[in-house]
Formats: structure tokens, C-alpha cells, sequence
């Protein structure tokens, strides 16, 4: 499995706060079975992304590890005016592994009839949003047309792992089944922050999704489509199924005659 959202490197924003607790993160998410990680400190009012630090210790986390998780750089960038100009002016710094793909954190609250337009430059100038957490964003989460809207200018969304299995409660993880049902959806990841709470182990959330619907599904949200992202590879947009629940089988035997 391929995880394009975490905040695994330390001291950098409300992620990890340790180097131990980044080895701890990172270790755990080897052993569920990932096997690409994406580092993407906040870039937001709170926290300023420092590319040249998270670098210095991503190479540091990364020698380290030795035989963990291989590491790739990105941002969660949260969309303002003032950092517009600073992805325009340099779209590598602020896009994973430097290609085509940004993650990205529309505003929570309110949702302007801008930001589509805003999306549309996006792609026009080769950047392909991804959009994060639509199901813990609560804007979305009561608007799914939006979601809709912007899938089909050719967004890719991002559901987290931990909305899937209820951890975020039981509007994001209806939000995120819907999304993900009605073929929304392109990637899960983790969104891990600490080692325990909001851990960066991806298998339970596979498993559920395998047997849910299907291998395919899995195999596409977990594996294919982030491979792609983090290879800078042209990914198919717009709606991806819709995925549909697998049936259950049932087996009614009859009582032998005696």
C-alpha cells in the first residue's frame, strides 16, 4: 500500500514531536504493509512549510528506518489567496515528489463560489488538486454536489482511512461511504498524526474496503491511484465506478430427514 498523506516528520506542525515518534509512526505503517510514505507537513496559517527542513529530516527519519517505509516529500496545502501566489510562482516546491499533483485543504466553513474557478487555474497550469478529508470537511460533507463538481473538472479526492472504519465519528463516516459509493473517491490514506490516536497503519481500513467491494476497489484506492501520484504518472479523473457494496452469500441448509 501506498500512503500520500501524513504528517510523520517532526516538529513541523501538529504531526509527530519527536524523531522517536516519527521512527514509531513510520515502523508501524511498514509492518501493516506500507510500503511508500508521503510526508506532507500543514502549509497554513498556523504552521509555515519549510521545504529545505523537511527535507534535512526526512533524509534523517529515512537513514534511520533503513529497511522502512521508502519516503516522499509533498505539503498539505491549505488553500488562502497569499499561498495562490506562492504555489504559482513555484509549483515543484509544494506538489508531491515535485509532479502534477498538489494536496489540498479547501477552507472548512465556507465554501466561496470561487474556488472552482481557482481549481480550473489549478489544472490549467498542470497542477491536479487532490482534495483532502472531503468527509471530515463539513462544508462537504452536507454539500456532496461540490464534491461532485469538482471530480468532474478533473479533481481527484482523498477519503482518510480512519473516517472509513468510525474513529472520526458517524457523520464523516457516512459522508465517506457515500463519497466512496458513489465513486468519488480515489485514494485513501492516512492522515496519521501520532503513533496511536491517528496511527498510519492503512491495513484494517484495506480489509474493510476488500470485503465491502471488492479487491478491484481496494486495490485502485490503496495501490494503484497513489502509485501513480507519487510517479507524477496522467491519472484517469472524474468518477471512478461507482463502487458498489459486495453481496453477502447466504447458505440455507436443509435438515436431514431422519
Amino acid at each position: 500500500m501506498i500512503d500520500i498523506h501524513s504528517h510523520v516528520l517532526w516538529g513541523l506542525d501538529d504531526g509527530a514531536t519527536s524523531l522517536e515518534e516519527s521512527l514509531a509512526m513510520t515502523r508501524d505503517a511498514a509492518s501493516a504493509g506500507t510500503t511508500d510514505l508521503v510526508a506532507t507537513p500543514h502549509m497554513n496559517s498556523q504552521f509555515e512549510y519549510q521545504p529545505e527542513t523537511a527535507s534535512e529530516k526526512s533524509l534523517e527519519l529515512g537513514a534511520q528506518l533503513g529497511a522502512g517505509p521508502r519516503l516522499h516529500r509533498g505539503c498539505e496545502f491549505h488553500l488562502t489567496a497569499d499561498n495562490l501566489d506562492l504555489l504559482m510562482a513555484r509549483p515543484s516546491t509544494y506538489t508531491i515528489n515535485g509532479g502534477p499533483y498538489l494536496l489540498l485543504e479547501p477552507p472548512g466553513l465556507y465554501l466561496g463560489k470561487h474556488i472552482g474557478r481557482i481549481f480550473q487555474q489549478l489544472l490549467d497550469a498542470g497542477i491536479t488538486p487532490i482534495i483532502a478529508h472531503p468527509e471530515r470537511n463539513p462544508a462537504l460533507a452536507q454539500d456532496l454536489a461540490k464534491v461532485q463538481e469538482w471530480v468532474q473538472m478533473g479533481c481527484l479526492t482523498q477519503l482518510t482511512a480512519l473516517s472509513l472504519t468510525g474513529v472520526f465519528g458517524a457523520s464523516a463516516k457516512s459522508a465517506g461511504t457515500r463519497i466512496l459509493e458513489r465513486g468519488l473517491a480515489h485514494v485513501v490514506a492516512s492522515d496519521a498524526h501520532d503513533p496511536v490516536r491517528r496511527h498510519a497503519r492503512l491495513d484494517e481500513t484495506f480489509r474493510l474496503v476488500d470485503s465491502r467491494y471488492g479487491e478491484k476497489c481496494a486495490e485502485i484506492l490503496f495501490v494503484e491511484y497513489p502509485r501513480g501520484i507519487i510517479e507524477g504518472r496522467q491519472l484517469p479523473g472524474g468518477q471512478q465506478g461507482p463502487f458498489q457494496r459486495a453481496r453477502r452469500k447466504f447458505f440455507f441448509w436443509r435438515r436431514p430427514s431422519r
